[in-house]
């Protein structure tokens, strides 16, 4: 074989390997680096630009796609320890022609995170307004959307600034009472009772304590292979001493039923999913009392149960997603 041809398969060769080797090695010694790559690829995919703003001293991070229009903007509001990306699965499946911005809460990814900072539910709403009237978001009433601890602030922004708003839902929203505690709340009242609130079941540090939140938090079990748990973990790690602290800030006496105590001021059309095997806001005991009361009376809720547990991961078809999507079409679109 000519010399030329055999060292043309060799480059070829060596142009193909030098990827996968790259990639073996990534998932292998740096699963960190690969989930943020990821996010990366799937924010261009989807169109999603990362910006800041600031107030102050203060940065938000947030990333957005399109603009201001004559249809309500939609601002996300993500859960505890989680970021902005956690919407892209949604993203997915929305309109292109829709103003949708996501920000990472306060203390979260990209926005600063400070000693100093006020982390209770009132002092997160604060941060969130300051955020909307940077992007002069509230120049028009937009459409909120926030899930577990980002549904508790979503609420209870709402009902802080009303004429910010035209319409809410609240996915899986932490905030509310209940007239039984879950096996979750009863675990963290063990845990508060013994004073180890270093082991909360939603802050991991080990991949098998990554394997069990995944179990407690989503009713679709699915094998999660070794070194993305790792991965997982590497990206949570740095963070843990925030997470507790925020954790504890939120479930204490101050913050932890904001929203049931302000459920009554919000005004605008609402829409609260749950999902039937929730194991973290447990709707399987029935509706909290200030459901019944605030909202059934003046029939501004669409209370669905949806089949999902705590985290709002949409079908691939988008079916999952379709009870937040017909509620912005007859409410908002």
């Amino acid at each position: 074989m000519d010399l030329d041809v055999v060292n043309m398969f060799v480059i070829a060769g060596g142009t193909l390997a030098l990827p996968i080797l790259a990639f073996v090695a990534s998932f292998l010694l740096w699963p960190s680096a690969l989930i943020k790559i990821y996010y990366w690829y799937w924010r261009r995919t989807l169109g999603m630009q990362v910006c800041y703003v600031y107030h102050e001293d203060y940065q938000f991070c947030y990333s957005f796609r399109g603009r201001p229009g004559h249809k309500p903007s939609i601002l996300m509001l993500h859960g505890f320890s989680a970021h902005k990306d956690m919407w892209l699965s949604v993203v997915k499946f929305l309109p292109k022609n829709l103003h949708l911005v996501c920000v990472d809460m306060p203390g979260h990814e990209g926005t600063t995170r400070s000693s100093l900072d006020d982390l209770s539910i009132d002092g997160q709403v604060k941060r969130i307004h300051q955020f909307v009237e940077c992007l002069k978001l509230n120049k028009k009433p937009f459409h909120l959307i926030g899930t577990s601890m980002g549904g508790h602030v979503a609420g209870v922004y709402a009902a802080y600034y009303p004429s910010d708003v035209c319409s809410l839902s609240l996915v899986c929203p932490a905030g509310l009472q209940y007239s039984t505690d879950n096996q979750f709340i009863q675990r963290l009242k063990e845990l508060q009772d013994s004073a180890a609130m270093e082991k909360i079941p939603l802050i991991p540090s080990t991949p098998e304590e990554m394997s069990e939140m995944l179990q407690l938090c989503s009713y679709v079990r699915f094998k999660v292979p070794q070194q993305i748990l790792q991965g997982l973990v590497d990206v949570r790690i740095p963070h843990n001493n925030f997470y507790r602290k925020l954790f504890l800030e939120i479930v204490s006496e101050k913050s932890r039923y904001s929203l049931h105590q302000n459920m009554d001021k919000i005004k605008v059309p609402t829409q609260i999913i749950w999902g039937k095997q929730d194991q973290v806001c447990s709707v399987s005991l029935g509706p909290p009392v200030p459901v019944a009361l605030a909202f059934e009376e003046k029939q501004e809720v669409i209370y669905k149960v949806s089949l999902i547990g705590w985290f709002l991961i949409p079908a691939k078809d988008g079916t999952r997603l379709g009870q937040v999507l017909i509620f912005m079409r007859d409410v908002i679109l």
